[in-house]
């Protein structure tokens, strides 16, 4: 996927999921949903690898479920650009390239700066200390060294801030991005001297945050999303 096709699939995901909570709430499509977000997690984890075919009835017969929700499944993982459709060849897993991280990280740059804006601006007192109790965790646990708590630590300390922005469109972009680079984030956070470094780049967004000062906390989080994806960047491709 392209930097335009990122974007382009995340608005049509904003349609495909209000139309999916529309039915939800009517008692339908609930269980295509859980067949989505499996199967979208099965890629990420790397279970379908690129070029890996998926077989509706294989699908359907392991879930334990009719072709028909696993085909709807399917075509909301095409939209997403996770899978590919060949006319009379079949359904192929594209995944998520190393080009669409650094592509991901790129737009966030801009993204979470805004996010810090209007978090500064609209955070409430109980907000605020959640994101620093979450901080002072991270401390704790990168002494640790145990780092896959401090990388869900951190999606939590994102998380905050998202929802703090009051901004249902800015939020539901920066968590599926959060979502699609969960498992590289992970790795770049064990790499040498990045845990430590990340947890002083939080502090900063913290310190920024108590003084509502919007301009240092534009500044520090937009540093620290840009050191995340210059880490990410440095990062052996398999």
């Amino acid at each position: 996927m392209t930097l335009f096709s990122i974007l382009y699939t995340i608005i049509i995901k904003e349609v495909i999921d209000a139309a999916m909570k529309k039915e939800v709430s009517r008692g339908g499509y609930s269980l295509r949903e859980k067949i989505f977000h499996k199967l979208r997690q099965d890629i990420l984890d790397g279970r379908y690898k690129e070029g890996d075919s998926l077989v509706e009835l294989k699908l359907a017969e392991e879930m334990g479920v009719s072709r028909t929700p696993v085909r709807e499944a399917v075509r909301q993982l095409e939209l997403e650009g996770l899978v590919s459709c060949i006319p009379n060849k079949g359904v192929f897993v594209e995944g998520i390239s190393r080009q669409d991280i650094e592509d991901i990280y790129a737009i966030r740059e801009s993204l979470e700066g805004l996010a810090a804006r209007w978090a500064i601006e609209r955070m409430d007192k109980e907000a605020l200390k959640e994101l620093e109790d979450i901080c002072e965790l991270m401390e704790f646990y990168t002494g640790k060294g145990d780092l896959d708590q401090v990388g869900r630590l951190n999606s939590q300390f994102h998380d905050i801030i998202f929802n703090s922005t009051n901004s249902r469109p800015l939020k539901q972009v920066l968590s599926d991005f959060q979502y699609y680079i969960e498992n590289i984030r992970l790795a770049s956070l064990k790499t040498p001297g990045r845990a430590k470094q990340s947890l002083k780049e939080h502090k900063s967004i913290v310190e920024a945050f108590k003084d509502r000062d919007i301009e240092t906390g534009e500044r520090v989080m937009v540093e620290h999303i840009r050191n995340s994806r210059m880490n990410v960047e440095k990062m052996p491709r398999e």
